[in-house]
């Protein structure tokens, strides 16, 4: 692990194994720590590059909420590229990472091979409602500026987004609650502000143009996401949807060994993973 320069920030950036290039972009609050039990078996096959996004983990949090645009979030994600020298990764995107990859992949094909997006989202395609979402990022920010993280985090984690988290084993809640508390209220603050579902651009009316290969994971609790990945698998045209049970919106962290294993045959085989899976006996995908 190490902190690498770009774009006038430092980055905090963990490689590990040989072979294909893989970009693990965590959610909001998450950190690499999101990856660290499925890295041995990613980096068995694969160059796995996981990264501490702006305002996460060791990487940087500016006060200018300005840098935590999409786009500058986009541009430091090449940029972490181009330090590698990585022309074309496949990217690995939770929550918000997933919308990040999806940007990149809108805004930079050539450099995407693959997708594999975890709850992930084009945006809220009314501007009505994006305007309401961006609002209340905003409250929320104001709020963990007023209050600490302490009080930012025991409310994060009961969202109704989160209810099915409640049957995770106390320790495992505890690593969570540790892992979100060593972020900063400037980082969360601002992250919240520049790269919050409100802020981000609506890519609805421009899926259609992603020709990459896709798989769309989402949890069977999570009735939200199960929607909008059906409704993207349905624009998209090399993406498809895998439903995994028991799980709702943290599908790696509720169900981690059918996660694992839908992103290692996918990897294996982008065009044809569902072939695959069908062979080794995979989690039910809709």
């Amino acid at each position: 692990m190490g902190r690498i320069p770009v774009n006038g920030l430092s980055f905090n950036v963990e490689r590990s194994g040989q072979g294909n290039p893989l970009l693990l972009l965590h959610g909001f609050t998450g950190s690499i720590e999101t990856w660290r039990p499925f890295l041995p078996a990613l980096s068995a096959s694969h160059d796995v590059i996981a990264v501490d996004l702006i305002g996460h983990g060791g990487s940087d949090a500016p006060r200018d909420p300005a840098r935590y645009s999409m786009a500058r979030c986009v541009e430091d994600v090449q940029g972490i590229l181009d330090y590698y020298v990585l022309a074309r990764v496949t990217v690995l995107g939770y929550s918000m990472g997933a919308r990040i990859a999806l940007h990149l992949a809108m805004e930079a094909p050539e450099r995407v091979s693959a997708l594999i997006l975890e709850s992930g989202s084009p945006g809220i395609e009314d501007g009505s409602e994006r305007e309401s979402r961006r609002l209340a990022d905003e409250a929320l920010a104001d709020e963990i500026e007023r209050d600490g993280m302490a009080a930012f985090v025991m409310r994060w984690e009961q969202l109704p987004l989160f209810a099915s988290q409640h049957r995770l084993s106390s320790e495992v809640r505890k690593t969570l609650r540790m892992q979100r508390l060593r972020n900063t209220v400037t980082g969360m603050a601002n992250v919240l502000r520049g790269l919050g579902t409100g802020a981000q651009e609506s890519l609805w009316d421009r899926i259609d143009e992603v020709p990459i290969p896709t798989l769309l994971i989402v949890g069977a609790e999570d009735t939200t996401y199960r929607a909008i990945a059906a409704e993207m698998a349905d624009r998209m045209p090399l993406a498809d949807v895998a439903v995994v049970p028991d799980a709702g919106h943290a599908v790696h962290l509720e169900q981690p060994t059918p996660f694992q294993d839908l992103v290692l045959r996918f990897l294996r085989s982008p065009m044809s993973w569902r072939d695959a899976a069908d062979q080794q006996g995979a989690p039910p995908a809709t």
